[in-house]
C-alpha cells in the first residue's frame, strides 16, 4: 500500500475509516459497492503510476484529456473526484478536450444510474451540476479544450484517456506528468440496442479504475 505523506489535525485514521460513509448519497454507496470489475494486469501498471502521482504530489491536480470532452474524460474526471472524496485524499480533478463539444446526454444518463445527482444546464454546450455528498461543493461540468482558463495551467498530471488526443496533441503545456490511461469510445453504441449497456460498462469501469487508483494512497 503506498503511504500518503500527508497530516493534519485530524486524526487520519479514524477520518479515512468514517470517509466512505460520510455524507455520501446513499444511491452511490449501493453503486461503490456493486463495482466488480477485473483488471488486468497492463492497466495495473498504468493505474499504479497514476497513484504514484497523486501520492507525490500535494494537493494533485489530474486533467483527463480527450478529444471532444463529451464522455470518457467527463466520467474519469467525476469518479475520480468522488474516490478522492470517498478515501479521503486531497485531489483536485478536471477534464478537457482538443476541441469542445458537449458533455454527451448518455454519458449524463450513465452517471445518474450510477447514482450521482445532475442538474442540467442550457444551451448547445451546456453547464451541468454533478453532486454526489452533503455539504460537498458540487462540480460543474460541461465541455471545454484541456488549457480552458477553468483548468490547471501548470503542475497538473495530463490523463490522456484516448489514443486520437494523445496523437493530435503531443504536447500539453503545463503539464508535469503525462500519462495514458485509454478507454474505449462508448460512442459505438449510440443510436443502437447496445446503447445503454455500453455506457453502464463503461462507466463501471472508470469507476473501478478510480476506485483502484485512490484505494492505494493510504
Amino acid at each position: 500500500m503506498l503511504q500518503k505523506r500527508r497530516t493534519n489535525s485530524l486524526d487520519v485514521a479514524n477520518f479515512r475509516a468514517e470517509r466512505p460513509f460520510l455524507n455520501m448519497y446513499q444511491n452511490i454507496k449501493n453503486y461503490i459497492s456493486s463495482l466488480d470489475f477485473s483488471l488486468e494486469g497492463s492497466r495495473k501498471h498504468i493505474l499504479n503510476e497514476l497513484a504514484s502521482y497523486i501520492l507525490q504530489n500535494e494537493n494533485p491536480k489530474l486533467n483527463f484529456i480527450c478529444t471532444h470532452n463529451s464522455r470518457r474524460s467527463h466520467l474519469s474526471q467525476v469518479w475520480a473526484q468522488v474516490f478522492a472524496h470517498y478515501f479521503g485524499i486531497e485531489a483536485a480533478t478536471y477534464s478537457g478536450g482538443t476541441e469542445a463539444t458537449a458533455f454527451h446526454p448518455n454519458a449524463v444518463a450513465a452517471l445518474r444510474r450510477a447514482g450521482l445527482e445532475i442538474t442540467d444546464g442550457e444551451g448547445i454546450n451546456p453547464k451541468y451540476t454533478v453532486e454526489f455528498a452533503e455539504g460537498v461543493k458540487p462540480m460543474i461540468c460541461f465541455s471545454k479544450t484541456f488549457d480552458d482558463a477553468i483548468n490547471p495551467q501548470k503542475d497538473f498530471a495530463a490523463v490522456m484517456t484516448c489514443s486520437e488526443a494523445d496523437s493530435d496533441c503531443p504536447f500539453v503545456h503545463g503539464a508535469s506528468k503525462r500519462i495514458k490511461l485509454f478507454y474505449e469510445d462508448p460512442k459505438v453504441s449510440d443510436g443502437t440496442s447496445d446503447e445503454l449497456k455500453t455506457y453502464d460498462k463503461r462507466c463501471a469501469q472508470i469507476a473501478s479504475e478510480m476506485k483502484y487508483v485512490f484505494s492505494l494512497i493510504k
